[in-house]
Parts: structure tokens; sequence; C-alpha cells
């Protein structure tokens, strides 16, 4: 069973995004227009999951699932959308979960919603630090259910999302 555990920013995440970001690189080469660290180990001082969130942008999605075997390959395990339509999802680590890759192409507005997710939470620090509290309140409320800690901050998450859509307009 995988435990919810938030830690405090580590100074490593940014270069753990860049080493896994060049393995990418180069298993998708020319497939790849661009490659982005997402989620709360992209952005500085907030607490978070020591997971890294990648996010590659490709110019055609469908041609991804016949890379599984690569990615598997370098660590990944292949979960198709995973509830996402238009995405591609892979996990590294199992139950020691290191990274995730969510791959979208070009044009998907998930990528726009990833990354003024990030971007917003870089420029308004005191809600980057409420979300920070919020996700360390919950991983000791529930330090064996992930479906309760993701369901619990939904609400804040979503209220971010609004705030800093409005803010990219």
């Amino acid at each position: 069973m995988r435990k919810v555990e938030v830690y405090a920013y580590d100074e490593n995440w940014p270069l753990k995004f860049t080493e896994e970001a060049s393995k990418l690189r180069e298993l998708f080469r020319s497939e790849l227009i661009d490659i982005h660290h997402i989620g709360s180990t992209s952005v500085p001082e907030l607490k978070a999951k020591p997971i890294i969130d990648i996010m590659p942008v490709v110019k055609d999605i469908s041609i991804v699932d016949t890379y599984n075997d690569a990615m598997k390959g370098i660590g990944y395990e292949p979960k198709g959308e995973n509830g996402i339509p238009g995405r591609r999802y892979f996990e590294k680590g199992g139950n020691a979960r290191s990274h995730h890759v969510h791959i979208y192409q070009g044009g998907s507005d998930d990528i726009t919603r990833h990354l003024v997710f990030r971007d917003y939470l870089i420029a308004h620090p005191t809600e980057r630090d409420d979300y920070g509290e919020l996700k360390e309140r919950l991983a000791r409320q529930f330090p064996y259910d992930i479906e309760s800690y993701i369901n619990a901050k939904n609400h804040l998450v979503d209220e971010i999302q609004q705030k800093a859509l409005e803010w990219n307009k």
C-alpha cells in the first residue's frame, strides 16, 4: 500500500525533471513538440508529494501507443488515457512512485490548464502556501487513502484553476 506523504520543496526536483526529460526527448525525438515540468514539484517552495510530473507535447497522440515498449524499457508502466480522453499516461516506480508522464497532443486545452495552474501558483505565493498547507494536512488525515486525499483537495484545486484561467486571459 502506498503512503501519501507531502514534503517541503526539494531543490533537486527541477534536476530530476531535467534528467528524465532528457530520456523522453531521446525516446520521442521528432514526435516531440515540447516538454514541461508540471504539478506541485514544478512550483518553487510548494510542499508536494515527491513525484515529478512531466508533460511532453507531441505532434500526434495516436502514435504514442507505439512507444509503450520503449517506455517500459526506461521504467514506465503505460496506463493509456487513464480517465482523461486525449492523454497518454505513464507511471514510474510502482508503489514508490517517482515520476508521472502526461502526454498530450499539441493544441490540447489540458496543456494550457496545467501550465497556467503552475504559473499562477508561482506568481501567487500566499495561495501556493495555502495549497501546500492543505496538502500537508490531508496527507496526515488520509495517510493510506490517496483517493480521499485527492478528493479532499479537489475543491481548492478547482478554485485555483478557475482563478488561474482568468488570470491568464
